[in-house]
């Protein structure tokens, strides 16, 4: 096996597969000092302003003389003078092919009355504001099976009683566009087929108003949806007790839930990355990118999101959009982003973190080239603003920021009943009410780290294992945890906290 990776024949770099010291060889060309593992290495000559190209498509540019066998990295890649706004061919549509045949695989799932099928059975507290979020949370951990196993001991079919609180919800224009993404991601939440049944707690002066929401967003208090305030219910004691009253009410229907055949077009993944490495985009980006492939073959949805993780790589999305105003859509949205970035007094390389440039990615362009890559090969059915409910099936893009809760949040809002996390610097998250899969990217953060991890997608970069063989344990993966087997995330009891809206515009 060669000490390096090489991506594509036009490539300027290699990826080194493991440390690689001065005096070594590579591809014929002696390296020049110090590479970590996941780094990248040049293979040719590169004057100053000239692209530097990985997956043979432009990472940056060189910003001073690249000598053969030197490390390529921030010292000398950058974004360019444009800030990587150079100019892109969309070609709407050029990658667009005929739909694959039908497949058909099963898996254990939870029938609902309106025809959605669940994954996990919880019932869910959730806050309208942040000053209803103490009250939210002690109603949950009344039915904690770590500190109260008895409250749910006759109820084996409910996976638990959570609580999803957030630090919004007041202080913000009524009518601005904050409030708009936050009632609709509350709303996503409020009927998730994951939840039997929901309660909403408020304060009762907060700008976030329970019954403006409810009209909002076209709903109506029933059996499986409760509101009330504790300003209305008479204080935080009296609030936390009819909570627990109302929860215990559910429970007895809550259970009688059974788990049954169900065909693999109801999974809907939430597609995530965090903590990327130079391996990311070689490894555990394309290997689910491989399972993708598989579930839309199979009738399901995959929603690929985090669109400041894919500048500079949205020209790969837009040819496979199966219309103009799809991809036309998409690259609106990135120049939303460019504007908001800009008037935040930011930039788009913002991204990539400290993390990732540690473990070898150097600008944003380099790090959306491999974070695109787990969206698959299919056709871009649809784009989605943040916790829209997905109705397409097939892949899907959801503009989403690329910060991992926030974005995960949108893709469960907009009916993801689960999550697969890539990660290589190691990623510790969970997501209630959906099961969230983590992929190690190499294998030396699945040694050190496994306890977090669902699966090792280093074997390709060891040369055990091929992409698509990666992707097909993937996708048996995925049924196995739709149908019930708990990740690890799970097991470690990750979820509650990791419910993050997206919060923007001015507070006020």
């Amino acid at each position: 096996m060669t000490p390096f990776i090489r991506l594509h024949p036009q490539d300027d770099v290699l990826i080194a597969r493991s440390q690689l010291v001065g005096g070594a060889t590579v591809d014929g060309v002696a390296v020049r000092g110090l590479v970590p593992a996941g780094h990248k290495v040049a293979v040719r000559a590169i004057a100053p302003g000239q692209p530097v190209r990985r997956y043979n498509q432009i990472i940056g540019f060189a910003s001073k003389p690249i000598e053969p066998g030197e490390h390529v990295h921030t010292h000398n890649l950058w974004m360019g003078p444009e800030g990587g706004a150079f100019e892109r061919d969309y070609a709407f549509g050029a990658d667009v092919k005929a739909e694959a045949p039908r497949r058909d695989a099963t898996f254990m799932g939870i029938q609902r009355a309106d025809g959605r099928v669940a994954t996990r059975n919880y019932i869910g507290i959730l806050s309208s504001v942040n000053c209803s979020a103490t009250a939210a949370r002690a109603i949950a951990d009344h039915f904690s099976r770590l500190t109260n196993p008895s409250a749910l001991a006759d109820f084996p079919h409910v996976d638990g009683v959570v609580a999803l609180t957030h630090g919004t919800g007041c202080g913000m224009d009524t009518e601005g566009l904050g409030m708009r993404i936050l009632e609709r991601t509350l709303a996503g939440y409020a009927t998730h087929a994951n939840f039997w049944g929901v309660l909403v707690v408020g304060l009762g002066c907060e700008a976030n108003q329970i019954n403006a929401w409810l009209a909002h967003s076209s709903l109506r208090e029933g059996e499986t949806l409760r509101v009330f305030n504790i300003q209305d219910t008479g204080g935080t004691r009296k609030t936390v007790e009819r909570g627990i009253a109302l929860v215990q009410e559910m429970l007895p229907q809550a259970n009688c839930v059974k788990r049954e055949p169900c065909g693999a077009e109801h999974i809907t993944i939430g597609l995530q990355c965090g903590g990327s490495d130079g391996y990311s985009g070689i490894s555990a980006n394309p290997a689910l990118g491989a399972a993708v492939d598989l579930l839309v073959a199979h009738g399901g949805t995959a929603i690929l999101s985090e669109t400041p993780e894919i500048y500079g790589a949205e020209h790969l999305l837009t040819r496979r959009a199966v219309r103009r105003d799809i991809g036309e859509k998409l690259v609106s949205r990135i120049h939303w982003w460019e504007q908001y970035t800009k008037a935040n007094d930011g930039e788009m390389n913002n991204n990539p973190s400290p993390g990732n440039k540690a473990g070898g990615l150097t600008t944003i362009l380099e790090k959306s080239l491999g974070a695109v890559a787990k969206g698959g090969t299919t056709n871009l059915q649809a784009v989605y603003e943040y916790a829209e409910p997905v109705t397409a099936h097939g892949f899907v893009y959801m503009d989403t920021p690329g910060y991992d809760p926030v974005s995960a949040t949108g893709q469960v809002a907009g009916g993801a009943n689960m999550i697969c996390f890539t990660t290589g610097r190691g990623s510790a998250y969970g997501c209630a009410p959906s099961p969230s899969l983590k992929l190690a990217t190499n294998t030396a953060l699945w040694q050190r780290q496994e306890e977090d991890m669902d699966i090792n997608c280093g074997e390709i970069i060891d040369g055990r294992a091929s992409v698509q063989e990666m992707g097909e344990r993937i996708f048996r993966l995925v049924l196995a945890t739709a149908s019930g087997e708990p990740s690890k995330s799970e097991k470690h009891g990750y979820g509650q906290n990791e419910f993050v809206p997206w919060q923007i515009g001015a507070v006020m």
